[in-house]
This record gives C-alpha cells, sequence and structure tokens, in this order.
C-alpha cells in the first residue's frame, strides 16, 4: 500500500483514531509521519524498552530521554543489596535483585494497574479440567475474606450466610480430594 499523502513511499504506519465514535485511518510512509506529527519518538527508533520504561515514568520528569530540572521532592528508595535506585528502576526497566521487589514494592502498585488494566493481583488461567478443586479453593479464600470484612463491619447476618457457603466449599473439596485420591 503507498503512503495516502505523498503516493511516492510504501505506507509503513497504520494510523487508527477515534474520536466521539468516529474512526479515522491514515496510512503513511515514515517520512511523512514524522512530517506530519505522527511520530515523535527519537531518531534511533521507538524499542520495546522505551514503551515499557514509559510505563514506569509517571512524573513525566524523564521525557524524551532528558530528565527535566526540576529537583526531587521525596527521599529516593535505594535498594540495600544492589544499589539500585527507583528513578534507575523507572529508567532501565529492570530490577537489579531479587531485593529490589521488597524494596519498592510501596511503589509497584501503581505501575501494575497501569499495566494490567487496573488490576494488582495476578489471578492467572487454571484450564477447567485439570483446575480440580484450585478453583474451589480459590473461592473459599475469596470467602473467607468477605466473611472477615463482614465480621469486621458486623454484619452478622450476611456474615452467617457466608459462613455456610464457606462450609459447604470446605465439604466440596474435602469430598472431591477423598475422589481424586482413590
Amino acid at each position: 500500500m503507498e503512503c495516502q499523502e505523498c503516493h511516492q513511499r510504501p505506507a509503513t504506519l497504520h494510523y487508527t483514531q477515534v474520536i466521539n465514535g468516529h474512526k479515522t485511518e491514515v496510512q503513511i510512509c515514515e517520512v511523512c509521519a514524522k512530517e506530519k506529527g505522527y511520530m515523535t519518538y527519537p531518531e534511533e527508533g521507538y524499542s520495546l524498552h522505551n514503551l515499557l520504561t514509559g510505563l514506569f515514568n509517571f512524573d513525566s520528569s524523564h521525557v524524551g530521554g532528558q530528565h527535566s530540572t526540576q529537583p526531587q521532592k521525596e527521599k529516593e528508595l535505594q535498594c540495600s543489596k544492589c544499589g539500585l535506585t527507583f528513578s534507575d528502576f523507572k529508567r532501565i526497566g529492570k530490577f537489579g535483585c531479587g531485593e529490589c521487589y521488597h524494596t519498592f514494592s510501596s511503589n509497584l502498585n501503581p505501575i501494575f494497574r497501569r499495566v494490567h488494566s487496573g488490576n494488582t493481583e495476578h489471578r492467572g488461567k487454571i484450564p477447567k479440567r485439570k483446575g480440580g478443586s484450585l478453583h474451589l479453593k480459590k473461592q473459599l479464600t475469596s470467602f473467607k475474606a468477605e466473611l472477615q470484612d463482614l465480621i469486621v463491619n458486623e454484619e452478622f447476618e450476611q456474615a452467617a450466610v457466608v459462613r455456610d457457603r464457606i462450609k459447604e466449599l470446605e465439604n466440596k473439596i474435602n469430598h472431591k480430594e477423598a475422589g481424586d485420591s482413590q
């Protein structure tokens, strides 16, 4: 497909924009894309690394490879084992060691929410035929957490209903595991 702007070079950028339900598609070459402002990244290209580290930069102090001149307002977190700072992690996109997960744990939830569409807990997928009682165990854990919340909020009638569900699930799990071991 040729570029819709210059009609000379092959289209390498396929740009789709949806505004108020109106969809606009443009197929243009790299040269025209730069001229029209569709491509604003550095000349050396935009790597997957740049994309991922862009997700980590919340404060916009690192734009286009240049640091802003604004001083940092909070004390820089640093891993006690490898010496990596949180700003280094945001720039590099990788941790230096396993201890970094513990050191930067308070700063990771906003990143996980951003990368995983608001989710901070990995639930994974379990094949139905291989999951066995794992689905039930996950549901049991959920009910137990709900029960604790109800007790804290003194909603004892609803807590009794959830308690009964927990007992039913525990019986199902025990019955299923007893059947699997035979």
